[in-house]
């Protein structure tokens, strides 16, 4: 992907520690920096199919997941009712810019990203493994837009920020794209591989101490009872359970694309703002104070110790 993506090397871990850990990721940028590449690149390289659907304020959950269409027996004139498969059956799904399709359309994807299957009509029907879904978000543009309810925002495991190239990044990204343009990426890996890579990312120990660690975190988000300052002034609603699932999951992944077989405090610290930041809600003075998520997240880690 490095040879395709000009810069963002940290996007692409992510990218890859969310892919090996099994969940999905949502990608906030503005418009222009390469995120639709992004994705593209890495089916690629993993020799993943790609579909990507432009989400839209017409956009209807049959759109997505599918429909029935009537078919008709030549020799016998029977009708008969045939499931059509949506974009949704792939394995790289990219929802491009999904705040802007209304909430019905939204929660179309809910059960595929969480059961890893589509119900239409009574019948279940699965979705091809692996299943990754990438969903992208403007962060400047909110005209016309709807907020994803917090239950789809929870089955993300991990938001990722796009942010802007440095100037000799930018230089070579538009001399490439403008000269002979940029070529696909090769595959690195097959399926089979990367299936095996996500099994063995469940077998990464995490020892006790750093198991109790990841919950105090994550508990420590919730204002009620937090014994962070910053999270009871500034946060309204802390992080589920589900939260520390992710936080202990991508922690794994992070430690086994780096060569470890066991988490450290240092893959905690890392996956601590990609997991938490769409799963802590902040208050109104927050806001109205321009506080972070991203310093509310780090005096959080400040003011929780490892044992």
């Amino acid at each position: 992907m490095g040879r395709v993506i000009i810069g963002q090397r940290d996007v692409i871990d992510l990218l890859v520690t969310c892919l090996l850990g099994g969940g999905h990721a949502l990608v906030e940028g503005v418009p222009g920096l390469g995120k639709t590449l992004l994705v593209k690149s890495l089916a690629q390289a993993t020799d993943m199919q790609f579909r990507r659907v432009q989400f839209t304020p017409d956009l209807m959950p049959s759109d997505i997941v599918g429909t029935e269409i009537l078919e008709e027996d030549q020799a016998t004139r029977q009708r008969v009712f045939r499931f059509q498969p949506g974009p949704v059956f792939t394995q790289v799904l990219l929802a491009d810019e999904i705040n802007r399709a209304p909430p019905k359309t939204q929660s179309a994807l809910l059960e595929a990203m969480q059961e890893r299957s589509v119900t239409f009509a009574g019948q279940t029907h699965k979705l091809p493994k692996p299943f990754f879904v990438l969903a992208t978000q403007n962060p400047i543009e909110q005209a016309g837009t709807y907020p994803l309810p917090e239950a789809q925002l929870d089955r993300f495991l991990l938001r990722i920020d796009v942010g802007y190239p440095t100037e000799d990044e930018e230089m070579m990204m538009v001399g490439a794209t403008t000269h002979a343009g940029l070529r696909d990426a090769d595959p690195a890996m097959d399926l089979e591989t990367l299936l095996r890579l996500q099994r063995l990312v469940r077998d990464i120990e995490i020892s006790d101490a750093m198991l109790r660690y990841a919950t105090r975190l994550v508990r420590a988000t919730r204002p009620a009872d937090s014994p962070v300052d910053a999270i009871r002034k500034h946060i309204g609603w802390g992080a589920g359970p589900r939260a520390g699932q992710a936080l202990v999951l991508a922690s794994k992944a992070r430690a086994l694309m780096h060569g470890r077989l066991a988490v450290t405090r240092d893959d905690i610290k890392a996956m601590l703002l990609p997991v938490l930041a769409h799963r802590v809600l902040r208050n109104f003075e927050a806001e109205a104070d321009g506080v972070a998520i991203a310093d509310i997240l780090a005096a959080l880690h400040a003011g929780i110790r490892a044992e």
